[in-house]
């Protein structure tokens, strides 16, 4: 008896596999024919083809290498966060009784919750060690230099916004450690002068981290932080595109 109910649950568990494996391929080929069947009507009308060449196909200086790409290698990890942001925010509640056990969720129950989950989390990080070394590279380079200055200016700034995200992301799981962790940088602007308790009192909506922190982070992670940023990386890609990198294109 034993055996059999070993056995049915391994075919439980290899069915349940098979299934989520039919979803997401379903998934996958009915996305492939959807953005084909899209993009060939609008290419019909509109000429996007032509229209993307004129704009992508640029010659590229020799001098580039393997070191010039990380900007790009950033952008690349932003989008990964955006769209598993998308994809955690449908089973996400931002409240302090159900936050903790949706993430679970996600990462025990949902199909391959714990890989979106991952790929968010991983991205995150590995986007801070890009943008670093592609803040080092500009700078032994000389590329901040005049004309390029505001474009640095705008790096500079949306490292901190890069720092940011981490910052309001970390609360949302609401476990003990992003708690505790939150409360201390939380009170760390309130060391400034003047200014300084009214921000922390800002952040934290009270005198401690509870729901209006929460929905306070939760709101500058996945609505204000993002927006500012896509308007600095217009900004940031015009500008590249206008100056160059460290010649004109």
């Amino acid at each position: 008896m034993k055996s059999d109910g070993s056995n049915n649950k391994k075919r439980s568990f290899w069915l349940d596999q098979i299934e989520r494996s039919v979803n997401l391929r379903w998934i996958i080929n009915w996305f492939g024919l959807s953005t084909g069947f899209l993009y060939g009507e609008l290419d019909d009308r509109l000429d996007l083809r032509s229209a993307l060449q004129k704009i992508l196909k640029k010659p590229v200086p020799k001098h580039v290498n393997f070191w010039f790409c990380f900007g790009g290698f950033t952008f690349l990890l932003f989008l990964t966060n955006i769209i598993t942001g998308i994809l955690l925010l449908m089973y996400y509640r931002p409240t302090i009784d159900q936050a903790y056990d949706s993430i679970v969720h996600i990462t025990n129950n949902v199909p391959f919750g714990w890989l979106v989950r991952g790929f968010h989390h991983w991205a995150a990080n590995i986007m801070v060690i890009t943008v670093l070394v592609h803040m080092i590279r500009i700078y032994f380079h000389g590329a901040y230099k005049h004309p390029r200055d505001m474009n640095w200016v705008i790096g500079i700034t949306l490292l901190l916004l890069i720092m940011a995200f981490g910052f309001t992301g970390y609360l949302l799981p609401w476990n003990q450690v992003s708690f505790w962790a939150t409360t201390i940088g939380a009170e760390i602007p309130s060391t400034f002068p003047v200014l300084g308790k009214y921000f922390t009192y800002l952040l934290k909506g009270g005198d401690s981290v509870g729901q209006l922190a929460l929905t306070r982070f939760f709101a500058f992670h996945v609505v204000i932080l993002p927006w500012i940023t896509v308007g600095l990386l217009a900004m940031h890609f015009l500008m590249v595109r206008r100056l160059g990198i460290s010649g004109p294109l």
